[in-house]
């Protein structure tokens, strides 16, 4: 029997304590509206009390989101519950987060504190709560390294009190899966009146295990998981919306959990966190990461062209991403570069394709990943290997104290030459090595060098227009060489002449 996991969204609030990351109101409307699309149930919009921006943000969010639960974090305070019941009187459905430490560590040296009295604390905040809204959740902070009989007995205080909702946060991110899972069956099992109140899952990320704890719970009972975009949030972050929301999707026909999550969204949402929040997503990161779909290795990617289902065990359409990616590396093999050549609109034949396929290899160790364009200047220089002059050897000699000289080794229908010249830097000696060779009276009329992307292992592409005998000629060439690329343009050029 299928049941429904209510996600509890607070990018807004745990997510936008990280340093650098704090966002306007009108920057917090327009995540809250994208999360509203996504299908959140829960939107913690903010920590009233902690500042007039948090308040009007709060404030503004209720007005302009209608579907979600809004929600307002607040200390075990009066005056606390008192600001976040009034930056919530717009809500069409508000709720009070409250809550007290319940470790041994925070009872007596956080809040130099009882047992007894935090449990009396913890029950007066949500009675107070109760007082402004009807939805009132209860954190107990630092769940993850409380003693669970103890724990148990907070909780069911609260829920008497009249908490709808109880948060078992692993505040620390101390917990290991199993742990977190058995503290949350305890309490199924031990708090008498259980029943009338869900149970969330809050983790932490600094042990690296906050989705394994949060699956951990809500297969142990837990029906509220409290997430974030991108799994930002205090210290190493918090638990992963998209991770969790997928997992749940994936594993459907073995968990039975369903949610309100729209998945196709999650990448857009994602970017739209990142944007604002200016805080990039690591590229590994899974599910949102730019390679959680990308495959680079020649066995994946001839796996992935077979059939996706070979690498993938998620379409990436179903999180709103177009297609896989199939990165061109040293690593690729032949189906990978044959599949994009075809996408590019080239059809090489299986020659002509172990012919592209080496130079693909040659150009692939000197760049780190090869790119459309790279591919498109790749076959014009490919087509040009019948060309009857071919350069088989450069070497150049320049700097700041030697006299710029360069020697060529060519093929001219067959035969070899080599020859060596100076000039007025690298190229200019090697386009004089070239013209003592083939002893035709070429002018260098236009001279144009470009880079096809960024960075210093670009390839670089080189267009020359000489002049024989009143008539035009151009060259092309590329190479990551510059050097070697206006070498190889200028052969172009003059093999038409010859």
């Amino acid at each position: 029997m299928d049941e429904r996991v209510y996600f509890f969204d607070t990018t807004l609030r745990d997510g936008e304590q990280v340093p650098g990351c704090q966002l306007n109101t009108v920057e917090k409307i327009q995540v809250a509206e994208a999360l509203e699309a996504l299908g959140v149930d829960v939107i913690e919009a903010g920590f009233p009390i902690s500042s007039p921006g948090d308040f009007n943000s709060v404030v503004e969010i209720s007005k302009v989101v209608t579907r979600p639960v809004i929600c307002g974090l607040t200390r075990a305070i009066k005056k606390d519950i008192e600001v976040a019941a009034e930056a919530l009187r717009y809500a069409k459905h508000p709720r009070i987060h409250t809550g007290i430490g319940v470790s041994y560590h925070h009872i007596h040296y956080k809040l130099n504190s009882t047992p007894d009295e935090i449990i009396k604390r913890a029950v007066d905040a949500v009675k107070y709560a109760k007082k402004f809204v009807e939805d009132v959740e209860f954190y107990a902070e630092d769940a993850g390294r409380a003693d669970n009989e103890y724990l148990a007995r907070v909780v069911e205080a609260v829920v008497k009190a009249g908490a709808t909702v109880i948060n078992i946060p692993d505040t620390t991110g101390y917990a290991l899966p199993w742990e977190f899972g058995e503290k949350i069956r305890f309490l199924k099992e031990n708090v008498k009146n259980i029943d009338k109140a869900i149970i969330a899952t809050h983790c932490h990320n600094d042990l690296g295990m906050a989705t394994a704890n949060t699956i951990s719970g809500v297969m142990n009972g837990a029906r509220q998981v409290e997430v974030t975009i991108n799994g930002i949030g205090e210290r190493a972050g918090n638990t992963s919306l998209e991770e969790v929301a997928m997992i749940l999707k994936s594993r459907y026909k073995d968990l039975h959990f369903t949610s309100g999550i729209n998945t196709k969204k999650i990448y857009k949402t994602s970017r739209l966190v990142s944007s604002l929040m200016n805080m990039p997503v690591q590229p590994n990161k899974a599910i949102v990461g730019r390679n959680a779909f990308a495959h680079s290795s020649g066995i994946h990617q001839d796996g992935v062209l077979k059939r996706r289902e070979n690498y993938e065990i998620i379409n990436p359409r179903d999180v709103g991403i177009k297609e896989s990616s199939i990165v061109l590396t040293a690593r690729s093999g032949r189906a990978a570069l044959k599949h994009r050549l075809e996408v590019l609109g080239f059809k090489p034949d299986k020659k002509q394709l172990d012919g592209i396929y080496q130079k693909f290899l040659e150009l692939a160790d000197r760049k780190k990943e090869i790119k459309d364009d790279d591919l498109e200047v790749l076959m014009g220089t490919f087509k040009k290997e019948d060309r009857n002059i071919r350069l088989l050897s450069l070497q150049v000699i320049a700097g700041k104290s030697a006299i710029p000289t360069a020697t060529v080794r060519v093929d001219i229908n067959g035969e070899e030459f080599t020859s060596t010249a100076t000039g007025n830097g690298p190229i200019d000696a090697a386009f004089s090595a070239v013209k003592m060779l083939i002893k035709r009276k070429v002018t260098l009329e236009e001279f144009l060098i470009q880079a096809i992307t960024r960075g210093s292992d670009d390839l670089g592409k080189v267009h020359v227009e000489i002049e024989n005998r009143g008539q035009s000629y151009y060259g092309f060439s590329a190479n990551t060489d510059i050097i070697t690329a206006s070498v190889e343009a200028f052969l172009d050029a003059i093999s038409k002449v010859i």
